[in-house]
């Protein structure tokens, strides 16, 4: 029964009659544990709070967006202003300009950049200025990847035909020979290999690309005179500035990027070299909010902020100090935890834990306690995390994770009479 004053459970039951299964996508709540709140009313910092009126230290970070923090107040100064002139318009603002001149002039292997809403776009876009600018159909998609939420991409099959994906080849992230058979396959039909910044699979450990593996795709693209496309819409900004695959050295064709872009606004980017330009001007691709002024307000703030501030390296540094502090709570219990992922993006996992038993308990305790972690999923600290919240969480993920290890022993016993 629904309690008078949660207001979070008579949201999803009004929903339920409005809005088919009550949420859709990946922030519907029933894909989390039983406990995890699905509506929230606002951030500050690195704070959320919930519809009942819970706050959190939030290690999501709106799924990625917030960088420098929820309501930072130089971006929404930025916001503000752009929107008291106004956001959409019959074309696009001057900001337009300033943002790609911006974007060139931070990323290394961009010479122009293109603008829409959100990452499906961006990466939709790069699988078409490939094949315009090749004239051939083929792309090559690791194993697992998530590249988006439309059909040719999306990781559900549901209203999909085959032919949505006829000319997708599948290759092994990080796997050479892999990679090598899958751009043979391809033979003289090759468009483009995609990459993401770095393995990050649902719920299983990530990957850091080998500088072996990006060499090797970089080398095979340019044989072939196919794009590189480097998926950067979760990775980018948080791991470089320039673009995550700069720390192994190898500059793609094309990038696809969002999330991060502008620090909680709407707005995403494709980034190219002159070889896909041309292309790029032929592919049509377009969408009414796409120029709207004040999200480019927001990512230009956000991308000057975060290469003044070195708020990259400080994530880094924070992301590592969490990692360290939880891995010596771990083991001092017995818990086998595997941290995975740049420290600025963990995942954290516990070996042996198929079921989720471990993993989704500890989270509910951190939960309880007022920090928000996610399971399975990619996590992201941003600048707003600073060494005290850091040292805060840590208090709490000691009592979570004494809670988790008294309640498994206390189930342990159940299962065996004692």
């Amino acid at each position: 029964m629904v309690q008078a004053n949660d207001i979070d459970m008579q949201l999803r039951r009004r929903a339920q009659s409005v809005i088919p299964g009550g949420m859709w996508g990946h922030q519907h709540v029933q894909r989390l544990p039983e406990g995890y709140p699905q509506y929230f009313t606002r951030g500050e910092g690195c704070r959320t709070w919930d519809a009942n009126g819970r706050s959190y230290i939030d290690y999501l970070c709106a799924w990625g967006p917030m960088i420098l923090g929820y309501n930072d107040p130089d971006i929404e100064q930025a916001a503000a202003r752009q929107r008291d002139a106004g956001d959409g318009l019959n074309g696009p603002t001057p900001l337009l300009v300033d943002l790609a001149e911006l974007v060139v002039e931070t990323v290394p292997h961009a010479d122009w950049a293109l603008f829409s809403k959100n990452g499906t776009d961006a990466t939709t876009a790069c699988v078409t200025i490939a094949r315009a600018g090749t004239g051939r159909r083929k792309i090559l998609v690791a194993r697992g990847a998530y590249h988006g939420a439309i059909p040719w991409c999306s990781p559900s099959v549901a209203g999909v035909t085959e032919e949505d994906r006829a000319h997708l080849i599948i290759y092994d992230y990080n796997d050479v020979a892999s990679l090598e058979a899958a751009v043979g396959e391809a033979g003289d039909d090759l468009a483009g290999i995609l990459v993401s910044a770095f393995k990050h699979d649902l719920g299983k450990e990530h990957v850091l690309p080998t500088r072996e593996f990006a060499a090797r795709a970089r080398d095979l693209a340019t044989k072939a005179d196919a794009a590189l496309i480097v998926d950067d819409v979760r990775a980018g900004f948080r791991l470089d500035l320039g673009g995550s695959w700069e720390l192994v050295g190898v500059r793609p064709d094309l990038s696809a990027w969002s999330k991060a872009i502008a620090n909680g606004r709407a707005l995403a980017a494709v980034t190219g070299n002159d070889r896909f330009r041309q292309a790029a001007t032929q592919i049509f691709t377009t969408g009414s909010f796409w120029t709207a002024g004040v999200s480019m307000a927001a990512s230009i703030a956000t991308i000057t902020k975060l290469r003044d501030t070195g708020a990259v390296a400080h994530m880094q540094a924070m992301g590592q100090r969490l990692r360290d502090g939880l891995q010596k709570q771990a083991d001092q219990l017995g818990f086998k935890l595997r941290q995975s992922g740049p420290a600025q993006m963990p995942v954290f996992l516990f070996e042996g834990d198929d079921d989720r038993r471990i993993g989704n308990r500890f989270c509910l305790e951190a939960l309880d306690r007022g920090v928000y972690f996610h399971p399975v999923h990619t996590m992201f600290l941003s600048a707003a995390h600073t060494a005290a919240i850091i040292d805060e969480t840590l208090e709490v993920t000691a009592e979570a994770l004494r809670a988790t290890a008294n309640a498994i022993d206390h189930e342990a016993m159940r299962g065996t009479g004692s």
